[in-house]
């Protein structure tokens, strides 16, 4: 099964790019972010003509959550659970019947936190440690659980092109990482680092100073697996290619493929 994590930056601006990556990548299980949608003007019919089941938690213009599968969830979630005043649309979480048995998947755009010196950095913070114990609860379940989205962090230094230029950086704040860290620490896997230690996998290139030509990138998009989706890992990849589309997001899709 293959499950991918994608921040599309705007799903109606991309939608010609998404059909196009959805028939050639194929995933069972496509989470996106930053769709920047509602759900009702939410381009499903398109989707949908292509065989794909779509769940989405939109906000108007920023943020959002979607999750696209060739088969319907048995059950799905919006919102991350520990602060019902938190109205942004940052989560949603689906479950599937497999022949294997359950598989579950989330799709979260964590906050980016800048500038440090406001409430947003505190946000992400507290968002953090509430993904931590939504994260610590789910592990009881014993289930095979894919959390994949856009984590706004850099967790080491080798994921970032140049670490000085991001020192002070909401993304790679020692707070922010620790906060990476502890949900590592839960039992969860970077499907990424799991088969590749190797420098300059990037997952972001910003729109400016020309950083996709100069592989001047950062590593933020992140699938991380509970120990019985860990347990079934064949391989995790970055579709970078698709940074060099027309109108690109400023991110690429990584995926993994689960033994399901």
């Amino acid at each position: 099964m293959k499950i991918a994590t994608w921040n599309i930056n705007g799903v109606k601006a991309r939608i010609d790019n998404l059909l196009t990556w959805l028939k050639d990548s194929s995933p069972d299980i496509a989470c996106l972010q930053e769709i920047k949608s509602v759900d009702e003007t939410f381009p499903r019919l398109e989707i949908e003509a292509l065989g794909s089941h779509v769940e989405t938690h939109g906000q108007k213009g920023f943020n959002g959550v979607a999750l696209l599968s060739r088969t319907s969830p048995d059950e799905v979630t919006r919102g991350l659970p520990g602060d019902d005043s938190d109205e942004q649309a940052r989560f949603i979480e689906g479950v599937w019947s497999t022949p294997s048995g359950v598989l579950r998947v989330a799709s979260l755009y964590l906050p980016n936190g800048n500038p440090v010196d406001t409430d947003k950095f505190s946000y992400k913070l507290a968002w953090m440690a509430r993904l931590e114990a939504h994260a610590r609860s789910r592990l009881a379940l014993e289930e095979p659980y894919v959390l994949a989205g856009d984590y706004n962090v850099i967790p080491e230094p080798e994921d970032c092109h140049d670490p000085q230029a991001w020192e002070g950086d909401a993304l790679f704040r020692p707070e922010s990482r620790q906060a990476f860290r502890r949900l590592e620490n839960l039992g969860f896997t970077d499907a990424i680092r799991a088969v590749s230690d190797a420098p300059g996998l990037y997952t972001f290139w910003d729109y400016q100073g020309g950083a996709w030509q100069k592989n001047n990138g950062i590593r933020i998009d992140h699938l991380m697996l509970s120990p019985e989706a860990a347990g079934r890992l064949e391989s995790a990849d970055i579709e970078k290619h698709v940074r060099s589309w027309e109108k690109p997001s400023d991110h690429v899709p990584a995926v993994v493929h689960l033994a399901l």
